[in-house]
C-alpha cells in the first residue's frame, strides 16, 4: 500500500558513507569481514545474492536471451564466423563465447536500465544532502529527482550507504538509506527508523526480493571497514589480510548498533527512471525475514557434498 504523509519532518544534514577505500573482497567479490568475535576475516555473501536462493529468475533469463539474439545483429562478419568456429564444451571456447555474449548483451541496450538507475541513486545522495544537483544532470534528471524530493521530504535521512553486516545470515551490503519518519507505520505504530531503498524499474514483480533485502538490513549492524587499513587493489596487501587475526577488542570497535531500525517494515521509493514520478511503498519486513531465512536453508542445501557417489557391489 502506498504511503500516508504524516507530519513532515526537516531533513537535516547526512553523513555519508564509510568513505571512498574500497571494501576488501575476495575472490567471489564478497566483502571480507572481521567476525565480531574476532579472527580472521570471512567472506560475506552479499545480500543481493543471498535472497537470489529463492528468487524466480526464469522471465530475466529469457529477457537476457533476446537482447543477446538483438545485440548478435551488430556484430561483424568476423565475430559471426568466430561464434560458428568455437566450442562451447572446450574450456577456451566458453571463455570467448561468454565474452562474446556479454558484449552482444552490451550492444543491444540490456544494461541500459541498470546504468540508468545508477545515475539517478548517485543524484539521490545530492538530492538527501539538501545540494545542489550537479551541472551534468539532465532536464529528464532534474524532473526525475524533483519527484523523488517532494515524495521522501517527510523523512530525515540518517545514513546514506553505509556497509552493514548481518552475522545470522553471514551475508553484508548497503542499504540506499536508514531514514526517519516521524508518522504511523501501516500496523498504527510509530514509524521511527526505517531502511529504505530506490528502486528505478518496475516493482511489479520483485516485492518479496526487496522485503528479503531489507529485513535482513533492519537486522544488521553498521561495519566501519575503515578500521582495518588495507588496500584492496592490492593483491598482495589482500592475501595477508586474508590471514590476519584480529582481537576481540579490535573486531568490536568495528561495529555499531543500527539506530533502533524498525524490523516490521521499511520502505521503497520507486522512481521509474524517465517518469518523472515517484511512489512510495510499504515493505513487509516479517514476511521478507521468513524468506531471507529461507534462502539459508536453500544455500545450506546447495552446499551439501556427496549427494552422489559410484555404485559398489558388495
Amino acid at each position: 500500500m502506498p504511503l500516508t504523509l504524516l507530519n513532515p519532518s526537516e531533513v537535516g544534514s547526512v553523513p555519508g558513507d564509510d568513505g571512498q577505500i574500497p571494501v576488501p573482497r575476495d575472490g567471489w567479490n564478497r566483502p571480507l569481514v572481521v567476525p565480531e568475535e574476532g579472527g580472521v576475516p570471512v567472506g560475506h555473501t552479499r545480500m543481493t545474492t543471498h535472497i537470489d536462493a529463492i528468487e524466480d529468475k526464469s522471465s530475466l533469463q529469457r529477457y537476457y536471451k533476446r537482447m543477446v539474439m538483438i545485440g548478435t545483429t551488430a556484430f561483424s562478419v568476423g565475430e559471426m564466423n568466430q561464434v560458428k568456429r568455437l566450442d562451447p564444451e572446450d574450456p577456451e571456447g566458453k571463455r570467448q563465447l561468454n565474452h562474446l555474449a556479454d558484449r552482444a548483451e552490451n550492444l543491444s541496450g540490456a544494461n541500459n536500465k541498470r546504468e540508468r538507475g545508477t545515475h539517478l541513486h548517485d543524484l539521490s545522495e545530492y538530492v538527501d544532502r539538501g545540494e545542489e544537483l550537479p551541472p551534468h544532470a539532465s532536464a529528464q534528471d532534474r524532473l526525475d529527482m524533483a519527484a523523488y524530493k517532494a515524495a521522501t521530504e517527510m523523512m530525515q535521512v540518517i545514513h546514506i550507504e553505509r556497509l552493514v553486516v548481518v552475522p545470522e545470515l553471514k551475508a553484508a551490503g548497503t542499504p540506499d538509506r536508514v531514514s526517519f519518519f516521524d508518522g504511523l507505520d501501516p500496523d498504527g505504530a510509530p514509524a521511527g527508523h526505517l531502511i529504505t531503498d530506490l528502486k528505478t524499474g518496475t516493482v511489479e514483480y520483485g516485492a518479496l526480493k526487496m522485503a528479503m533485502q531489507l529485513a535482513g538490513y533492519s537486522r544488521g549492524k553498521l561495519y566501519d571497514h575503515t578500521r582495518f587499513p588495507v588496500d584492496a587493489e592490492d593483491k598482495a596487501a589482500l592475501a595477508t589480510w586474508k590471514k590476519t587475526k584480529v582481537s576481540a577488542e579490535e573486531a568490536a570497535q568495528a561495529y555499531t548498533a543500527l539506530p533502533d531500525v524498525n524490523q516490521r517494515w521499511g520502505l521503497i521509493m520507486n522512481l521509474p527512471a524517465g517518469s518523472g514520478q515517484c511512489t512510495v511503498y510499504w515493505v513487509d519486513l516479517t514476511t521478507g525475514w521468513d524468506g531471507a531465512q529461507l534462502c539459508s536453508a536453500v544455500r545450506r542445501m546447495r552446499s551439501r557434498k556427496n549427494v552422489l557417489v559410484p555404485f559398489e557391489r558388495v
